[in-house]
């Protein structure tokens, strides 16, 4: 399904954008219903399911299960280190772990296989506030 190019599903995208880190559909219409722009839930998720679809925008579970979508800033297949207090997200590229789920796909005779990989934790910054707060 295409979806028309209307000037919600613009401000969606730019809120998008503007989000640091990934983002839940619920905060991210939080942000718009906040800016009185009118823009509903369902066009919002609706918008973020076409992004990702697209390869525009990236999609994952978080570990509590809410899906989250965050502006694609690279092309083609790769992975997330995502920092579970600020959020902060670096793109990575996994060599050893495409060359495992190959090998993994191929060893169960499955062909075409498809992989996902996020790993959560803290970035430098929070876990060096964490140390602070919890010295020992």
């Amino acid at each position: 399904m295409v979806q028309r190019n209307t000037w919600q599903r613009e401000r969606v995208r730019e809120a998008l954008a503007d989000a640091r880190g990934f983002v839940s559909a619920q905060s991210l219409h939080a942000m718009l219903r906040d800016e009185n722009t009118g823009i509903g839930l369902a066009t919002v998720y609706r918008t973020l399911a076409g992004l990702a679809a697209r390869g525009d925008a990236d999609s994952l579970q978080s570990p509590e299960g809410e899906a989250l979508y965050r502006a694609c800033t690279s092309t083609g297949h790769h992975h997330h280190l995502i920092c579970r207090n600020c959020g902060l997200t670096v793109e990575i590229e996994a060599t050893d772990v495409e060359q495992w789920a190959k090998r993994t796909a191929e060893s169960h005779g499955f062909r075409d296989a498809a992989h996902i990989v996020d790993i959560f934790g803290l970035c430098a910054t929070c876990a060096a506030a964490q140390d602070e707060r919890d010295p020992d």
